[in-house]
């Protein structure tokens, strides 16, 4: 996601991954790249409205009325936001989720759609099972990330050992809002 004029897509499931196929298929411009996940990704339901924004980089997976936070995801961390944000709902704080297939395609983006997506007055809390860098450009309180390299073990257990779980998620919200 770092090299320049390259649309990475990294979709959370079936339907991102739809989506980001047919756009690098149309790009003309630039070659694209498609990064799946080892991980069994859930099914995200959407309307069709969310289906078409997907081809803009990033959209609202979820949202609340009364929004504390925003929880950004990409692939299969989308599911960590979603749970998250079911969890922080149970505890009465509501947050927005989206999913961030492309960030070079969403950075193309009008600044009206991308603060569409991404309120300014409210925090920001990236999931990223991989390097946390490229995420504080878009004025993250928080990023949930593996900056090291080495460790071996099953997915779940790096996932917890690195925080990246519904419930470390939820705390930092919490601590940020």
């Amino acid at each position: 996601r770092l090299i320049p004029n390259l649309d990475v897509w990294r979709p959370a499931d079936t339907a991102e991954t739809a989506v980001a196929w047919e756009q690098a298929i149309l790009r003309q411009d630039g070659p694209s790249s498609l990064v799946f996940s080892r991980q069994n990704c859930p099914f995200v339901p959407r309307s069709n409205q969310q289906i078409q924004a997907i081809r803009k980089g990033a959209y609202v997976v979820s949202d609340a009325n009364n929004a504390k936070a925003v929880l950004m995801a990409t692939g299969s961390e989308v599911a960590i936001a979603i749970d998250a944000a079911k969890l922080l709902k149970e505890q009465g704080i509501e947050v927005r989720v989206v999913s961030v297939p492309s960030t070079t395609v969403f950075d193309r983006q009008t600044s009206a759609y991308k603060e569409s997506v991404l309120p300014k007055q409210l925090p920001r809390i990236a999931i990223e099972a991989g390097v946390t860098d490229y995420w504080w450009k878009y004025g993250c309180a928080a990023v949930h990330g593996v900056d090291t390299f080495g460790e071996s073990a099953p997915a779940g257990v790096l996932y917890k050992h690195f925080g990246l779980t519904p419930e470390s998620v939820a705390k930092t919200v919490k601590a940020c809002i």
